[in-house]
């Protein structure tokens, strides 16, 4: 019997992309309507930091379909899948194709960033980031705009990604939402002989620990210094 589905996705690589989509969503309610303190708000910032740490960790060691090397490409590969996109015989890859890895790095980038502006943000009242008191007013006052600007630009590139998603499901027919939820893809969308080569769910809450401790190392780095 033909097989219809294969796996493409890990379940730590999909825990990682729901949860993410779920703090970015906490990280606006958090700063609208958190106490004016903040807390909750720069509680949500540091999940989201380990969040994104773990992240480039299972990129490096996890399963085949997270990991960096097997789908960050060059601009020719970029610019050749996206013409052949355009045909009625794209492209077919496991996991992301290059235009969508370059989406991923673009956006962790972005909300690394973020995230890390936020550590030395102030409102010079209530408000102040853990690792201010390591800044000049001026770094300060640039990482505050930064963290403002930051929010609407990730927003930007979500707002792309959501678009190219509908654009994939509803032009091109291929479900490139369901797989992160299932963990699987539709077999005619995959290469030939192509499958998920999982690593450990227990690798990756060792990742995740490794993660957390960076974060509350560097939150807590004044009570070091």
């Amino acid at each position: 019997m033909t097989q219809k589905h294969i796996p493409a996705w890990d379940i730590p690589t999909r825990l990682f992309h729901w949860l993410l989509v779920a703090l970015i969503a906490s990280a606006y309610l958090t700063y609208e309507f958190g106490d004016v303190t903040m807390t909750y708000h720069m509680w949500n910032g540091y999940a989201i930091l380990t969040l994104c740490l773990y992240r480039l960790l299972w990129g490096l060691i996890g399963s085949n379909t997270a990991r960096f090397s097997q789908f960050i490409k060059g601009p020719g590969a970029i610019i050749g899948y996206l013409k052949s996109a355009r045909t009625a015989t794209p492209q077919k890859f496991l996991g992301h194709n290059p235009a969508g890895a370059l989406m991923v790095l673009v956006l962790l980038a972005l909300i690394i960033g973020q995230g890390s502006m936020g550590l030395f943000t102030t409102d010079e009242i209530l408000v102040e980031g853990p690792l201010v008191f390591l800044a000049s007013s001026d770094w300060v006052d640039l990482a505050g705009s930064l963290h403002r600007i930051g929010f609407w630009v990730i927003m930007g590139f979500v707002a792309l990604h959501v678009v190219a998603a509908f654009f994939y499901l509803f032009v091109k027919k291929e479900n490139l939402i369901r797989p992160m939820v299932t963990g699987n893809k539709e077999a005619e969308s995959v290469p030939a002989g192509e499958t998920l080569q999982p690593r450990s769910p227990l690798l990756a809450l060792i990742c995740l620990a490794i993660s957390a401790g960076v974060v509350w190392f560097a939150v807590n780095i004044g009570a070091y210094l």
